[in-house]
């Protein structure tokens, strides 16, 4: 077995071809879709990178959003608070003012009612009085028995009250 030169040569002469063929019509189509491909995957990963940064800022927008709503609900709240202590506070002096307007009132009755009450005593007490008088002049009886007879018309009086 012998080292054959020609077929050596032919072999080397077919792989240039072959190589050439392959560099022209596979290698390049090859690279250039290698090449697309790596410029895709590089857009891809520069927007997704500008897609990351517009989430941040607006999380970071609602995050403040959020923040400024939960800040006036509370602000609403202590309002709300305020508000219905001081109608609270307006019930209750509207309660209290009314409260001393009925017992000024009550009093006011009360007084009356006792007015016409001593009014009423005093004219029975005049009454029989006069009808002490007469029976006492009526009967002329003795100082003991007047005295008797007062004192029974002073406990029908007290009696009658």
């Amino acid at each position: 077995m012998g080292l054959h030169w020609e077929s050596f040569v032919y072999a080397i002469v077919a792989f240039g071809v072959l190589y050439l063929l392959l560099n022209k019509y596979a290698f390049g189509p090859l690279l250039g879709i290698m090449e697309e491909r790596k410029r895709l995957i590089s857009e891809q990963i520069t927007t997704t990178e500008q897609n990351r940064l517009q989430s941040e800022q607006l999380l970071a927008e609602q995050k403040q959003a959020l923040q400024a709503v939960r800040q006036e609900s509370q602000e609403i709240i202590e309002r709300a608070h305020k508000i219905s202590a001081k109608q609270g506070e307006e019930i209750v002096g509207i309660a209290k003012d009314e409260a001393a307007r009925f017992k000024n009132e009550a009093v006011k009755d009360i007084e009356n009612e006792k007015n016409k009450a001593i009014i009423a005593l005093r004219g029975q007490v005049s009454a029989m009085s006069v009808m002490i008088a007469s029976k006492i002049i009526e009967k002329q009886i003795d100082e003991k028995s007047q005295e008797q007879l007062i004192e029974h018309y002073l406990q029908e009086v007290g009696g009658n009250q």
